[in-house]
């Protein structure tokens, strides 16, 4: 890590942590930023809307409010606790906090992505849930729902979200944008831009007039979730 790493993190993290546990939270925060702006760059977020947590122990590393992702550095550090209470950095954490928290306090998730993507969003506006389109629903757990408006950054927004995400790993936020969750960062993110292509997708397939997209069956996405299981390298 760098040195300006290494003099904020004695200054905010001293006593929080022995020295392994300050080395996990320097990497995580590195992971954050690059996928922070990792959202940009694949056009899921614009600005500095959207956010990005990780959960290292028991602090939580969070994107700092209103803050552009490519000035972020190591002195930007920004870790909370569970009940949201700061931890250490000098930035704001991001207003969308509830909601990381509500899900780090019902689910094993490591880590959050919330994003603001055009056809995710868009799809929100139209459906109570995503219609199950693709096979990669069930890498979600099954069909996503949409969780109902509420102001951003608001208590009731995380309570809507709780609900939509039951039995999932992902939803929607209707008029809003999309969270998902994973045991890793590189696995929240994948699941956010699964998410958004097939938002993509039945829009696209719903276009043609006259015609209705094929949607799986129940019995189809199972069989599909326990082939995911299996998915990959061991």
């Amino acid at each position: 890590m760098t040195e300006q790493w290494e003099v904020t993190g004695q200054r905010n993290v001293a006593g929080q942590a022995g020295q392994g546990q300050q080395d996990a939270i320097a990497r995580a925060w590195d992971a954050l930023v690059a996928a922070a702006r990792r959202t940009v760059a694949d056009g899921l977020v614009v600005g500095t809307s959207g956010n990005v947590s990780v959960r290292v122990g028991a602090t939580i590393l969070v994107t700092p409010s209103g803050v552009p992702y490519d000035r972020l550095g190591p002195g930007d550090a920004v870790g909370v606790d569970a009940d949201g209470n700061r931890l250490f950095g000098d930035l704001a954490p991001t207003s969308e906090l509830p909601m990381h928290l509500a899900v780090y306090r019902t689910t094993d998730a490591g880590a959050v992505v919330h994003t603001h993507a055009v056809h995710a969003t868009a799809v929100s506006t139209l459906v109570p849930e995503l219609p199950p389109i693709h096979y990669m629903a069930a890498a979600l757990g099954g069909p996503v729902r949409v969780a109902r408006y509420a102001p951003y950054g608001s208590d009731e927004l995380a309570e809507h979200m709780l609900r939509a995400l039951r039995q999932r790993t992902g939803c929607l936020l209707q008029n809003h944008g999309t969270l998902t969750y994973g045991t890793t960062l590189d696995q929240a993110y994948d699941r956010t831009a699964q998410l958004e292509w097939m938002c993509r997708l039945w829009l696209t397939a719903s276009a043609i007039p006259g015609h209705a997209p094929t949607l799986l069956s129940p019995g189809q996405l199972r069989e599909a979730e326990d082939r995911l299981r299996g998915y990959g390298q061991r």
